[in-house]
């Protein structure tokens, strides 16, 4: 039963065709757990929480920093350097009392997928990078967890659902039917290369709030293996239906052990290797001479580079266009630094290219907001 200082709380949505005091009763003992509380997570969090969800769990290991807040609106100035899980939960306390909020502020592995996910409903992915994506995934397959799948970038975003089974499937969608494997290092931007329009992931994730208030409480027509796409600048959408694909599953783990056995960052192309430099050792090589400077990102990608001299060659047409410098060393950077390093890599697999081959570790937007070289008044 809703307790009675809850009615007027959720008075305008019981009022409601369809919906009244049996889904409100049914929001109120669901368990649902938000995976990344930054773009997506933030409004997810913030809807769920006030449509009277009982228990909401928030993973996310990362601190708020000030680039976050022009689309992460939990947080303000003062959150600065704190724990997002930690303060989204207090935040949304605040808001709703009559709720559970459970925050887990740590990083997700294949062992604390295992360890926190059976304890919820549903999941909802609002995470920001291919390796998280596919071992949330894989992890519901195996767990049986129905998905609310969210992705943005720059002004174009997306939903989806899956692993919801059903009447007249035997085996639910999930994400590998749709992407079956994960994209090259370097080959889909995230959110801080790309970049992203503040108000879009506001869009998405409440997008995801409210598939999951339908799935939950019966309502509608949920997404259920059809993927939303929406583009903010022309309002554009469309929707693409998602057929079960059993050849699209080669590299995924059957059992509980070999997900254990997983590394999503390997799998992913994510994993950091050697060859970067910082910005500080950056700057000195600047002066050394005989250092070739070599920006990999696309034409029309900002910031613009006036700095320093430096050649440009998209990653896309590294090996077909980048011709071999007599230099000592070469230095490639990007916008966050993993599109360098693998420029770097690929070139120093090639003989007689440089003696030297780095990368700008954290891309030229590190390097603007931390080099000696400008003014940062």
């Amino acid at each position: 039963m809703i307790i009675p200082t809850s009615y007027d709380r959720y008075h305008r949505q019981m009022i409601l065709k369809d919906f009244g005091s049996q889904a409100q009763q049914k929001m109120l003992g669901s368990k649902v757990l938000v995976i990344g509380a930054g773009g997506l997570g933030c409004p997810a969090l913030l809807y769920l929480a006030g449509a009277g969800i009982g228990t909401i769990g928030i993973i996310d290991d990362d601190v708020v920093s000030l680039e976050n807040l022009h689309r992460q609106t939990i947080y303000a100035m003062t959150d600065i350097g704190l724990s997002k899980a930690n303060i989204a939960a207090k935040k949304l306390q605040a808001l709703n009392p009559d709720i559970s909020i459970i925050p887990y502020a740590l990083r997700l592995t294949t062992e604390t997928c295992l360890q926190i996910l059976p304890f919820f409903d549903l999941i909802l992915d609002c995470t920001d990078n291919f390796a998280t994506r596919y071992m949330i995934n894989d992890a519901c397959v195996l767990l049986g967890k129905p998905l609310v799948s969210g992705a943005v970038s720059q002004y174009e975003g997306q939903v989806a659902i899956f692993n919801w089974r059903t009447a007249n499937e035997d085996e639910p969608v999930n994400y590998r039917d749709l992407f079956p494997e994960p994209p090259k290092s370097g080959e889909v931007l995230n959110c801080a290369e790309a970049g992203v329009l503040g108000v879009l992931p506001g869009i998405i994730g409440s997008i995801q709030a409210g598939e999951t208030i339908k799935l939950i409480t019966g309502i509608g027509e949920p997404l259920i293996n059809r993927l939303f796409t929406y583009n903010l600048l022309n309002n554009q959408t469309y929707e693409l239906i998602i057929s079960k694909n059993n050849a699209a599953h080669p590299s995924a783990p059957a059992t509980k052990e070999a997900f254990l056995q997983t590394d999503y960052e390997w799998l992913c192309g994510t994993v950091i290797q050697a060859l970067e430099i910082n910005v500080d050792i950056f700057d000195d090589l600047l002066d050394s001479g005989n250092t070739v400077i070599v920006d990999v990102r696309e034409h029309d990608e900002y910031p613009p580079v006036t700095e320093f001299p430096h050649l440009k060659v998209p990653l896309s047409q590294l090996e077909k266009n980048f011709k071999q410098e007599s230099a000592d060393t070469i230095i490639f950077f990007c916008q966050g630094g993993s599109r360098s390093l693998q420029a770097a890599q690929r070139l120093s697999a090639e003989p007689g290219i440089a003696k030297n081959i780095y990368s700008l570790q954290g891309g030229i937007i590190n390097w603007k907001k931390n080099s000696k070289r400008i003014s940062h008044d």
